[in-house]
């Protein structure tokens, strides 16, 4: 590859990235029905009929907000991991971070959970979706770690069964609190129950399911 093609590459990515970030913010504000591509291209200052270039409609779009997510989770998890040695810790740890996440990202943690109630195209290995696919794999990764690492050292128990099925089970009891956290908080004010005191106890819960 010479020269010129390679710095051509380098401003297509830009250009792409560029795009991503602005219907993070066009998101942010509208929500993902009321954001119209239209709205996503005059905020990356570029053509309608160059952002289809990029993006085929706003489904892809989305994935690829996903793809994001994805990777932003599994270093908050890898982070989350290192600052404890023991596995329960990491366990809870990466509960934590989870929740950290949607509360900081919620366009990302909004773009994975219509994703998961989508359905998705994983036969083209090329393919956004089986991307995804691999890099919430990896993201799975950093959990059955830290279960293995429980279990070598003893802070959790050894009959959980296959460490990807207990991880996909922790991730989706995770998600649904962290759903719950953000959309219920009136009501969980009405009833006199702090959100941070909820997200405690269901961590805590959890944890305890996988202890000897």
């Amino acid at each position: 590859m010479d020269g010129i093609e390679e710095r051509r590459l380098e401003e297509k990515e830009r250009r792409r990235e560029d795009i991503l970030d602005a219907a993070e913010r066009v998101l942010a504000v509208k929500g993902y029905d009321a954001a119209k591509m239209d709205d996503i291209a005059r905020a990356a200052r570029v053509s309608r009929a160059l952002l289809y270039v990029y993006f085929k409609d706003k489904t892809e779009l989305q994935f690829a907000l996903c793809l994001r997510g994805l990777h932003l989770l599994r270093e908050r998890f890898a982070q989350a991991r290192a600052r404890h040695a023991r596995g329960r810790d990491q366990i809870q740890a990466i509960g934590r971070a989870y929740i950290g996440f949607v509360q900081e990202f919620p366009v990302y943690f909004n773009a994975l959970a219509r994703a998961e109630a989508q359905h998705t195209e994983l036969e083209d290995e090329h393919g956004i979706c089986h991307r995804m696919m691999m890099t919430g794999r990896a993201v799975h990764a950093e959990t059955i770690a830290a279960l293995r690492t429980g279990q070598a050292d003893g802070t959790l128990r050894h009959d959980l069964g296959d460490p990807l099925i207990v991880a996909m089970s922790l991730w989706g009891f995770t998600h649904g609190i962290a759903q719950l956290a953000m959309t219920k908080g009136e009501i969980f004010a009405h009833e006199g129950i702090a959100t941070s005191a909820f997200i405690d106890h269901a961590i805590e819960m959890a944890t305890r399911s996988l202890l000897p």
